[in-house]
């Protein structure tokens, strides 16, 4: 029987859920905005179905990766709007001209929420494209796969190293027409965070339209608050993939009006980005990955690939670029098919510029303090702000200490820049 007293072992995939025979497990969110299975042990007949399908309690031998690539879409538009390098779309097309189906992450009408859902479509598919940063809930996902693969569908399922190995385990065979995708995992966010900063970021907003007298409805209305048309957490338009936006759009009265942008700024100076990047709200699994590097078996592996600068500087155009671990034959007969730009690299290159590939995350000093300030039901943004707040006094020393970098890019060409690079790897 699944009995979560210790929640670093559980990383909410609800393959646990999902298989019960009994249908006797539920989920409840905790203080901290995180799901859990909870039993009902009334109906649970300790069959240990529960525990056999937990990724986390039976983990798998990791599989090595048998090639390493930066890979980009040769359409630059596809690229802008994806969060790296483009890889996910043409493999979604590719799954859907053999008229088969994609699971992957949307966000719910009201932006509260993302969820695991599947697509037939094109259109179905690209709210799939680019970055969420909160735990997507799997729903009954894991059983739709099920049902397309013993159907004969072709079944694509993109998500978290967590969220394969969950269907990996759910499925308990092998499928031959099945392909799973992951993407190289930061960690999960709390979805009970994001709201609590959606919430405050739309009424700061109007508070401030109505100070501007562009609004003369009071700020507690609801009519005040705008309507989310759309949330791009690495929009690269503005300033390039590395320096990528935060964005979010709003829903336009006016039909002749595209949705306008509510919120534009650089991912470092939007709070709830720096309290993720900071691992600050992170799901106590994610501190001690169970499914990172190969543990999963997923078929594929992808990513940014951070410091292609470096390792191949003319392939970088600062429009994005994907880094692909392919893990298996299947992986490599879909990869093999899309028409992507392509250069193979190592492993052992890529892994130390990559911080995805950490298995162990230190705890923040101040992440219990954040969360006895969230259940407290304390602004979101100030505490962000003064738990991460850096003295001008270290601001200047870490300047100070930079400088001869700075000055040795100012003088040195960057193809020796970029060798001396290469050699300290």
């Amino acid at each position: 029987m699944i009995d979560v007293q210790d929640k670093k072992i559980c990383c909410g995939c609800t393959a646990c859920l999902q298989r019960c025979p009994k249908h006797c497990i539920s989920l409840k969110e905790d203080q901290e905005g995180f799901l859990y299975p909870f039993v009902n042990k009334e109906l649970c007949i300790n069959c240990g179905i529960c525990e056999k399908v937990c990724p986390f309690i039976n983990p798998e031998n990791p599989i090595p990766a048998i090639f390493v690539c930066a890979a980009k879409n040769k359409d630059k538009l596809i690229r802008i709007k994806s969060s790296s390098g483009g890889v996910f779309l043409p493999l979604a097309k590719l799954i859907i001209s053999k008229q088969g189906v994609v699971f992957g992450a949307t966000f719910d009408s009201s932006f509260d929420k993302v969820l695991i859902v599947h697509g037939e479509t094109e259109e179905e598919v690209l709210p799939m494209m680019g970055s969420k940063y909160l735990q997507a809930e799997v729903g009954s996902s894991y059983k739709e796969v099920e049902n397309y693969l013993k159907g004969g569908r072709i079944v694509l399922f993109t998500g978290s190293p967590c969220q394969v190995a969950g269907l990996n385990k759910f499925l308990c065979k092998n499928y031959s027409n099945l392909l799973t995708v992951e993407y190289l995992c930061h960690g999960v966010p709390s979805p009970g965070v994001w709201r609590k900063y959606k919430q405050e970021m739309l009424q700061n907003i109007s508070a401030q339209r109505a100070a501007a007298g562009k609004n003369t409805v009071l700020s507690s209305s609801l009519n005040v608050i705008p309507a989310i048309a759309g949330i791009e957490f690495r929009n690269k338009s503005l300033h390039g993939w590395k320096k990528y936006s935060f964005v979010v759009r709003e829903k336009s009265t006016f039909k002749v009006d595209k949705n306008s942008v509510l919120l534009s700024c650089y991912h470092y100076k939007n709070p709830y980005m720096r309290g993720f990047l900071n691992n600050l709200y992170l799901r106590p699994s994610c501190y001690n990955c169970k499914s990172k590097n190969g543990v999963s078996h997923a078929d594929l592996t992808i990513g940014d690939f951070w410091g292609v600068n470096t390792v191949i500087p003319k392939f970088d155009d600062d429009k994005g670029v994907s880094l692909v671990l392919v893990n298996s034959k299947k992986g490599k007969s879909y990869f093999k098919d899309l028409d992507m730009d392509v250069r193979e690299t190592e492993l052992n290159v890529v892994h130390r510029m990559n911080g995805g590939f950490k298995e162990r995350i230190p705890i923040p000093r101040y992440r219990d303090v954040f969360f006895t300030s969230y259940q407290d039901g304390d602004k979101f943004v100030p505490t962000i702000e003064n738990m991460l707040y850096v003295p001008i006094s270290k601001r200047v020393g870490n300047y100070l200490n930079s400088w001869p970098k700075r000055f040795l890019k100012f003088v040195l060409p960057v193809s020796i820049i970029n060798k001396l690079r290469r050699s300290s790897i």
